[in-house]
């Protein structure tokens, strides 16, 4: 075999005069009676290759050229020379050639059911499915194999940047204790403990706390985590976080350690500069975005009018405010009216448009989208507007309105109008066009970090308490008292406490979350007991920890990084399964390989384990 000197994106005029031996796929061919030219590539880019009898090539070597299609695998040896016919500026190796005097076809292609070419502007992938059965072929195009490349840079800068800081990287389980931390876990059999079960672990969450506890101080991993969650955009059931610790902290060192992190990461994979990040509460989050992870590239914000909306004529507004009207203003069953002024809105968004975000709103749980636009004039119209003549001035001044605006509107109890206007200001930002396109190689970027969440909230199903972050997440320091001595009947007081935790957000997705841990054990205690728990469950489930917590707790601190959606916004992209080698559909399939996949009896047996339904393709 003609062994590589060079890869096929490396030449320029430098090597003009030199015999070189290049390795890769045929790429493109083409016939052109006494000369045959093939582009021939591997993951470092493209070279042109010429095949001319009266330059050396004999007749066996224009015999094998002239039989090479599309994806051959080959070897070929030659001379550089300056391109004949003048220079492609579309290829970093455009101003040379290679005139080859040696070939071997390494390996000869079927019929490949797709060519893995980038498509150009306006042109369109072969469907998703098809590329993931045969992602080795998918993974051969140029964008795929820069991905990767992004991906293994995300990896090298963020290894350097903790090894820099005093972090150990340490591997922890995968095969784990079922614990309940929010999501559904993936079980795996015991074959030497019959009826015993492993899970797969959502994260080492558990594994390094204990690490803090045994003195470890700081520690790193990019883990692999598991969820058996229904798939989505941006998130899949096998995912890869940067996973962190570090003893003796404070929540603003954790914080000041991962924005390091950020603009690190940022300079070395994109260039970028990232400037101070701002931090933003979570009540102002809410307030302001009605999300805790506000895309701030864009306005559109949200305004509480409840005050101005009491005084209307409005019935469903009243109806709204009667609800928990003396609960504290934040609570989530308190009734308010929130609204959303869109500048230019009159104009571009229609009947019909204004019309969907009726429904769009009650998927959330409220009870619809009130509308009015303002006029040339400065009138209002459209809606209720004739419902809203006798606060007209309030509604202005509270909303700033200036003519061709749109305003919309709900009511509702604070926890669904919130949500409900959060998700529908998204919507309207795209209806509008004030989203920023990220380019080819992702940005513009917008950071922030929001700190002080509560550190509960109800589910909406069963009414219980359950942890916003997770279960080890601690009271902010001046909050500790009051949470361990608040009665677990008391409502009001459970959900005004404010958790240590942080997230960090980039263009509306967060990146990461985190907090400062809990390592006393009353508090840990009290946490279980409003979770529901009783004192037998929550040593069932993490005696380990909780013995743990008991012998020296250090107080520690940490924060988990999704690498997934980091190489995605550096890439530009909204799919998760662009950015992963050998990712799962929106069912959790893997089509190249077919997992999951049927079992013998055979196997069921040894771990002690039956099918109750048949195997399903």
């Amino acid at each position: 075999m003609l062994i590589r000197t060079h890869t096929c994106g490396q030449l320029r005029d430098a090597h003009v005069g030199q015999t070189v031996r290049l390795n890769g796929w045929v790429n493109a061919y083409r016939d052109h009676g006494r000369l045959i030219f093939i582009d021939m590539r591997d993951r470092t880019g493209v070279s042109q290759v010429v095949f001319d009898p009266e330059t050396g090539a004999g007749a066996a070597v224009m015999e094998a050229a002239d039989r090479l299609r599309n994806e051959d695998v080959i070897a070929a040896e030659g001379t550089v020379r300056v391109r004949i016919g003048g220079e492609n500026p579309k290829l970093a190796t455009g101003k040379v050639e290679v005139v080859c005097t040696k070939l071997e076809v390494l390996n000869k292609t079927e019929n490949p059911p797709f060519l893995p070419e980038d498509p150009g502007a306006g042109g369109k992938l072969p469907n998703e499915e098809l590329r993931l059965k045969h992602r080795y072929i998918d993974l051969r195009r140029p964008r795929m194999q820069q991905i990767l490349g992004v991906r293994h840079k995300v990896y090298q800068s963020t290894r350097r940047y903790f090894d820099e800081n005093g972090f150990l990287e340490i591997e922890t389980p995968i095969l784990y204790k079922s614990t309940p931390e929010g999501a559904r876990e993936f079980l795996v059999p015991s074959r030497h403990l019959p009826g015993n079960w492993f899970a797969l672990p959502q994260s080492p969450q558990l594994f390094k706390q204990i690490l803090m506890v045994a003195g470890v101080d700081r520690y790193m991993q990019i883990c692999r985590c598991f969820r058996d969650e229904d798939p989505r955009a941006d998130r899949q059931a096998e995912f890869t976080q940067v996973d962190l610790e570090m003893s003796f902290v404070c929540r603003e060192r954790v914080m000041e350690m991962m924005e390091g992190f950020v603009r690190r990461l940022w300079k070395d994979v994109a260039g970028v500069d990232v400037p101070a990040i701002q931090r933003m509460g979570y009540r102002e989050a809410m307030e302001r975005f009605g999300i805790d992870r506000p895309d701030t590239r864009y306005g559109l914000e949200i305004a509480d009018i409840s005050e101005v909306a009491a005084r209307s004529e409005v019935g469903f507004f009243k109806e709204a405010l009667a609800k928990g009207a003396d609960l504290p203003r934040f609570n989530s069953g308190r009734g308010v009216v929130k609204a959303i002024r869109v500048p230019g809105g009159a104009e571009r968004l229609t009947r019909k448009i204004t019309d969907g975000y009726n429904e769009f709103v009650r998927g959330f749980g409220a009870g619809g989208c009130a509308v009015v636009k303002v006029n040339a004039a400065g009138e209002l119209e459209t809606g209720i507007a004739r419902l809203l003549q006798s606060v007209k001035a309030g509604v202005v001044t509270a909303l700033g309105l200036k003519p061709g605006d749109t305003v919309l509107f709900v009511a509702d109890v604070y926890s669904t109008c919130t949500k409900a206007l959060g998700e529908l200001r998204q919507a309207v930002a795209r209806d509008m066009g004030l989203v920023p396109r990220p380019g080819a190689e992702g940005g513009p970027w917008n950071f922030l970090i929001v700190v002080d969440f509560p550190m509960f909230e109800r589910d909406k199903e069963t009414g219980r308490w359950i942890a916003m972050h997770h279960p080890f997440t601690a009271p902010r320091d001046d909050q500790a008292e009051a949470f361990v001595n608040a009665d677990p009947s008391d409502a009001v007081t459970i959900e005004s406490i404010v958790s240590a935790g942080y997230d960090i957000v980039v263009n509306g997705q967060e990146i990461a979350g985190g907090s400062i841990r809990i390592h006393a054990p009353r508090v840990q205690s009290k946490v279980f007991q409003l979770l529901g728990m009783t004192p037998e469950q929550a040593k069932e489930k993490f005696s380990f920890l909780l013995e743990a917590l008991s012998y020296g707790a250090p107080p520690h601190g940490g924060i988990a990084f999704g690498l997934d959606r980091l190489v995605m916004n550096f890439v530009g992209t909204g799919n998760i399964r662009d950015v992963i080698a050998f990712p799962k559909t929106q069912i959790g399939q893997d089509l190249m390989t077919g997992a999951p996949g049927p079992v013998t009896e055979e196997q069921l047996r040894e771990v002690h384990a039956r099918a109750l339904v048949p195997p399903r393709a």
